[in-house]
């Protein structure tokens, strides 16, 4: 694996990145993410031109995930197996404690398309919508 550069490039000078999609499970969707995961709620919005919606994400960080639905319907069909969110953790029991969470909410793992998570120890779980989220019990590099 080539790693090669640690730092945001200065041609790129970006603020804040923000992951968005649509549900029509919002609920459910914030009680995985927040509750279950544990991000942290950092904005929630209501009837924003028919949208309601809710950011999670790392405090003092600039890289957060928007969820919104809106009164006239927001489906959102499941995208691949191989469409990830990943999340590497400080360690196995860092992991395994999100993992526990997930479970005790009644989200089991299921099985990776790729092998590669496997062999690093991963677990995967769908969301209520059907997107799968990787945790990942330490940094690849």
């Amino acid at each position: 694996m080539t790693v090669t550069t640690s730092e945001w490039p200065a041609e790129l000078d970006v603020a804040q990145v923000r992951m968005a999609r649509p549900t029509d499970k919002l609920a459910e969707v914030e009680e995985f993410y927040a509750t279950a995961i544990g991000l942290p709620v950092l904005y929630r919005f209501d009837n924003h031109a028919g949208y309601d919606g809710v950011m999670l994400g790392l405090p003092g960080t600039g890289y957060h995930l928007e969820f919104t639905t809106h009164v006239d319907g927001s489906p959102c069909p499941a995208p691949s197996a191989e469409n990830l969110l990943v999340l590497y953790f400080h360690g196995d029991a860092r992991m395994y404690e999100v993992a526990e969470r997930l479970g005790v909410a009644g989200h089991e793992p299921v099985a990776a398309e790729n092998p590669y998570w496997d062999g690093v120890g991963a677990l995967t779980f769908e969301d209520p919508d059907g997107w799968r989220v990787v945790l990942v019990p330490k940094p690849v590099f």
